[in-house]
């Protein structure tokens, strides 16, 4: 877990300073509207007025900026002394400012530029968190208090643009599928006539992990105007600012209905992937994951440094009794078995595979006292998630499934063979399949098929790291062939040995055959999931996807 007093003041203020390049871009595209007004939300050092001023026939355009910052406020108004544009700088909070004329339906502004800040709500003040939950009540929004401060600046702001405005942002990657943006993705859906993200092979912001996009979003000039949906334009490098941001704005293809009302993951892929994976879907043999299995969480601890610990601690304390075999990280197992040969391993690299389970609440007995008495010492008691149940030390749940699961993973995610019953914490899930054999599902779910609907299906922040929940997780497409056997042991063999590429082809060539996939098929799931990888990780590519 981050906490608050760990984080960079950069990081607290979400500010990361837009390149001016990108501003230009952002600033030609609204240009073409001839706008007489501009808002800019959140201004920073001004770097948006410059560059209205920079760009042909913005001259004599009225802007209205924000900027909570004080210190960046006094930057921006030094900048905008000597630009020809009228600007006006109001040091305070937007989102307040924004409400008050939401209610009073005052929706006029031309244009929208600019860079929102990247803040996490927990680390928002008070206040701040709860005009954000405004924001979505007043657009009849569902509201997560998982939500990031950049969602409802850009709501609001679309709610400021009059109709047939345009919006031109810089916003985090993640709002093509991260589940806190949902509302964000549906009200833009609503709202807007077209919708395009310009989406960059690499990292635009130094010092940060966190992937960008740019949205240019146009709002529809009344309620009857067709709404056309989401397109994507990849790019790399910067090669595109050289055209004309209208061509670019009408080169893909929008994408309407279940893509623009979900995740905008599909229309990363071309049509006939999409059509691909539709008619994959019908096929008798290949279900949904919630058709054939169930998916709870691990065991949730709450103090995981306390009850989940090496044999050291084990030995130290005197805890054998209470001691039970667990795996949770990808460390544990880099297979899809979990044996006890993996767990002796485990076990003497000093990994923490034991669960220490007071299953029978021991009030009488000292040992397990002493080590209770341990736990009150560092506070433990009073975290939340113990302090709610009675004895704070009982921890629920504890149960073990024959498959498991773990919530993220760095390729493809794998199910884990779960051969010696051991415990698994909240850092995996915990599988139970209906009127299936575990291992053919275990050995069958490593396909292109299933790995491709992941990276559809999952999220992703910095670094890449794909994290699947249980509500993506049921919606995985899984092909079991009814006439086909899998060795688990030759393919946990390949998993520990083979790239993951590798490992998806050499699995395709079985099951995906096996259901009469053609081998052009096959090879087109296969280059897709690599796209899709490869975009997560930022890894530039040369395989080919038309």
């Amino acid at each position: 877990m981050n906490f608050k007093i760990n984080e960079s003041e950069q990081k607290l203020r979400g500010g990361y300073y837009t390149p001016f390049d990108l501003a230009v871009f952002l600033t030609k595209w609204v240009r073409s509207i001839k706008p007489r007004t501009i808002l800019e939300p959140s201004c920073g050092d001004g770097i948006f007025f410059e560059a209205i001023d920079k760009v042909h026939g913005m001259k004599g355009v009225s802007v209205l900026g924000f900027e909570i910052n004080e210190n960046e406020a006094k930057k921006a108004q030094i900048r905008a002394k000597n630009i020809s544009a009228h600007i006006d700088i109001q040091i305070g909070d937007f989102l307040k400012w924004s409400l008050n004329n939401i209610r009073n339906n005052k929706l006029s502004y031309d244009a929208v530029v600019g860079n929102p800040p990247f803040i996490r709500y927990q680390y928002l003040p008070k206040e701040f968190q709860q005009r954000s939950e405004e924001i979505f009540n007043e657009l009849n929004l569902s509201f997560t208090k998982h939500t990031n401060a950049w969602v409802p600046f850009v709501l609001a702001s679309l709610a400021m643009l009059r109709p047939g405005g345009r919006l031109a942002m810089v916003v985090p990657a993640e709002i093509i599928h991260i589940i806190h943006a949902q509302s964000l993705r549906t009200y833009l859906g609503r709202e807007c006539k077209r919708l395009v993200i310009i989406d960059p092979e690499e990292l635009w912001f130094k010092n940060t992990l966190q992937g960008a996009v740019l949205l240019l979003a146009e709002k529809r000039s009344s309620t009857s105007a067709k709404a056309e949906g989401v397109g994507i334009y990849p790019v790399k490098q910067k090669e595109f600012l050289d055209i004309d941001p209208d061509i670019i704005f009408s080169s893909p293809k929008s994408l309407n209905g279940r893509t623009v009302a979900g995740k905008w993951t599909y229309a990363l892929l071309d049509l006939s992937t999409r059509n691909l994976i539709d008619r994959l879907a019908e096929h008798p043999d290949i279900y949904r994951f919630n058709d054939i299995a169930e998916v709870d969480v691990g065991i949730v601890t709450g103090a995981n440094d306390y009850f989940l610990v090496s044999d050291e601690t084990v030995q130290k304390y005197d805890l054998s009794k209470w001691a039970h075999p667990m795996f949770g990280r990808s460390d544990h197992c880099h297979g899809i078995i979990y044996d006890e040969r993996q767990h002796q391993e485990n076990r003497k690299n000093g990994k923490p595979t034991n669960l220490i389970w007071f299953s029978n609440k021991p009030t009488n007995n000292s040992i397990a006292k002493k080590y209770i008495q341990y736990g009150e010492e560092q506070g433990l008691h009073l975290r939340y998630k113990c302090s709610v149940r009675s004895p704070w030390y009982s921890v629920p749940s504890v149960y073990a499934t024959e498959i498991g699961m773990l919530k993220r993973s760095h390729d493809i995610p794998r199910l884990i063979f779960n051969k010696i019953g051991a415990f698994t914490t909240d850092t995996a899930y915990r599988i139970r399949v209906h009127n299936k054999a575990s291992k053919q599902l275990v050995g069958f779910f490593l396909n292109s098929l299933t790995a491709l609907s992941a990276e559809l299906e999952g999220r992703h922040y910095g670094g890449g790291v794909l994290e699947l929940v249980p509500s993506e997780i049921e919606k995985l497409l899984i092909p079991l062939p009814k006439k086909l056997t899998v060795n688990l042991a030759n393919l946990d063999t390949a998993v520990k040995t083979l790239s993951a590429r590798e490992v998806l082809e050499k699995q395709d060539h079985a099951v995906l055959k096996a259901l009469r996939i053609s081998l052009s098929d096959q090879q087109q799931l296969l280059n897709n999931w690599q796209k899709l990888h490869d975009r997560r990780q930022r890894i530039s590519t040369d395989v080919g996807i038309n």
